[in-house]
């Protein structure tokens, strides 16, 4: 197989893993703001069971947990789960990287001074307000750089999808890899995985840049 072939096929597989990365974003970033929000509550029983979930998140592999979520239906229920697995890879990627994020968000939230949300009650502001108004831009610029971090490690762990058999551009770097004895696949998809990762870390540059008022 030609270079320019093993290209073709590898890149074929390349939208699989932009659309994992995608969902996962989409919904795991607010997630983990909910996440954020019961770790954060000032009642024990809601914080005390966040705070497990994201030990057991944190604590376990992602590749377990896409197991997990992926045979859960069928040996619990005996439900079919020949169409769930693209919906279980977005499942267990989006719970997985809310608990990273909640807790990323939470280290934001508390780097901010007490002394302005007492400038802002003082000022008429509601706590919504406060939030939404003064305290929100701020987090975000503090975080920024940490969810940088996770986002670009999210890129790479899209490969383990191939975990529970589902075809993204790893699954195909492998098999090109096995049949045709050589490592040249995975050179190419190290590039593809390379070349992502320029994009995101220059897209959260710009962001950055753009929130640096604060």
């Amino acid at each position: 197989m030609s270079f320019f072939n093993m290209l073709e096929q590898i890149s074929s597989g390349m939208l699989h893993t932009i659309l994992i990365f995608f969902f996962t974003l989409v919904f795991s970033l607010p997630l983990g703001w909910i996440v954020a929000f019961g770790r954060m509550s000032k009642n024990k029983i809601i914080s005390g069971i966040t705070a497990f979930f994201i030990s057991i998140l944190r604590g376990t592999p992602l590749m377990l947990q896409l197991m997990v979520v992926f045979y859960g239906p069928y040996f619990l229920f005996q439900l079919p789960i020949g169409n769930w697995r693209f919906p279980a890879i977005i499942v267990g990627f989006s719970i997985n990287y809310a608990a990273y994020f909640a807790e990323i968000y939470r280290s934001g939230i508390s780097a901010i001074p007490v002394g302005q949300y007492e400038a802002a009650h003082i000022l008429g502001y509601t706590k919504v307000q406060t939030f939404f108004k003064i305290i929100l831009p701020q987090v975000i610029r503090i975080i920024l750089p940490a969810v940088t971090n996770e986002v670009i490690t999210l890129v790479k762990d899209t490969s383990l999808a191939f975990s529970i058999s589902y075809i993204e551009m790893f699954s195909i770097t492998k098999q090109i890899a096995s049949t045709q004895t050589t490592l040249m696949p995975f050179a190419i998809a190290a590039a593809f995985y390379y070349i992502f990762n320029l994009l995101v870390s220059f897209v959260m540059r710009r962001l950055e840049k753009r929130l640096n008022y604060y």
